[in-house]
């Protein structure tokens, strides 16, 4: 699948960042188009990846903004978005249209920018393009307060019903004990470039081998079409201790070699990675029987794939989610040193964590408007003297 990603906000930016660092590193064909949106000046400047002339400053002109951000207020980066579209329009008439598949837009949503810019940019796209609009928004942490959570609750709604689907990431999921603020958001993000490039860009022309049961775009855009919220599961282990063909090498001389067992323990081997992956941790947290459609591309050496496993994972998930619309690949790596899957769960209905995030944000509104009204109370009695004698000049 090609797609042209657009980072909005610091997130995002980041984000795709990394996206782009993982396709440079693994030799993969995704991001055909990339460019950064924020309005503060010095998260642009702290990309890698992303080309300079990509890193597009919005809000420059309004007084709340100026280049220093959009101070985790949504309702400024609405309103930035939309009053710049047309630096952003100019920005994207880079994109080459006819050589990609669709758009991704990728953004934080307990900020400011990102969570208030990006389902704006995407319901621009949807208005101006034919190609279909996919959105990856970054939950927030529950301790990070109920001022991001209120963010969050309510650009999900928006960045929903803007995009075609939008995959989730929930930075509760994958923070570990101990990690530090900064290194923590390095880590997840890369957690989210290695499930994004693996499932996204399988079956590319990107000088990788093709297989007879590659994935392509036409599946992906299947499986996506559903609408709603997805997550991807992913799960990697490493290559057996000789490859089957220096197996087969030493066959020669000892005639021990049964290629029976190769197969049987690599058909349990790539069922039991697509069992691993959906049972283990989500990018979001979700009940995979509430899943509509789903996808599986097992990515790595082709001596390590097997034909019989994807079959038998196949009907292991068709069993779990209830659903018969799961379709299933691979994706040829020759010098990967793993064999990895990634597994999309397109349009999940039951997520515990969305519901938790709206119960929090519900309760934050409540807190911020009584907070408001007890404030203005508070500096009414500091500037007023109690008798009510003095006038104001």
């Amino acid at each position: 699948m090609n797609l042209a990603v657009i980072g909005f906000g610091n997130a995002g930016g980041k984000v795709v960042d990394k996206l782009l660092a993982f396709e440079s590193n693994t030799g993969r064909s995704l991001c055909r188009f990339a460019l950064a949106v924020n309005s503060a000046e010095i998260d642009l400047a702290k990309l890698d990846y992303v080309p300079r002339d990509n890193r597009i400053l919005i809000g420059q002109t309004d007084q709340r903004v100026k280049g220093r951000g959009a101070g985790a207020d949504p309702e400024v980066g609405a309103t930035i978005a939309r009053q710049d579209h047309h630096e952003i329009e100019r920005a994207m008439d880079g994109v080459p249209i006819h050589d990609i598949d669709g758009f991704l837009v990728v953004a934080g949503l307990g900020g400011g920018t990102g969570s208030g810019g990006a389902p704006v940019l995407a319901e621009t796209l949807s208005d101006r393009y034919a190609e279909p609009v996919y959105g990856l928004g970054v939950l927030p942490s529950a301790d990070e307060g109920g001022r991001p959570a209120f963010n969050a609750a309510r650009s999900l709604t928006s960045f929903t019903e803007a995009t075609e689907n939008l995959v989730l990431f929930d930075n509760d999921t994958w923070r570990q004990h101990g990690d530090s603020v900064e290194t923590g958001y390095d880590r997840t993000n890369e957690e989210i470039a290695r499930r994004v490039v693996t499932l996204l860009a399988a079956g590319e022309l990107d000088g990788s081998q093709i297989s007879e049961a590659a994935m392509d775009s036409s599946d992906v855009k299947r499986t996506l079409a559903t609408g709603g919220v997805s997550s991807i599961a992913f799960s990697s282990s490493g290559l057996e201790s000789g490859t089957r063909e220096e197996k087969g090498l030493i066959s020669r001389f000892t005639n021990g070699h049964d290629e029976s067992r190769d197969e049987s323990d690599l058909t349990m081997k790539v069922h039991g990675l697509v069992r691993k992956a959906v049972k283990s941790r989500l990018t979001i947290p979700a009940e995979i029987d509430s899943a509509e459609r789903s996808l599986v591309v097992v990515s790595g050496p082709p001596s390590e794939f097997s034909q019989k496993g994807m079959r038998r994972a196949r009907e292991w998930l068709e069993r779990e989610t209830d659903s018969v619309e799961i379709l299933a690949g691979d994706d040829p790596r020759e010098g990967a040193d793993r064999l990895s899957v990634a597994v999309l769960l397109s349009n999940v209905t039951r997520v515990d964590r969305i519901d938790a995030l709206q119960d929090q944000a519900v309760d934050a509104k409540s807190n911020i408007q009584q907070q408001a009204d007890t404030r203005e109370d508070e500096i009414n009695d500091l500037i007023t003297d109690d008798s009510g004698e003095l006038d104001p000049i």
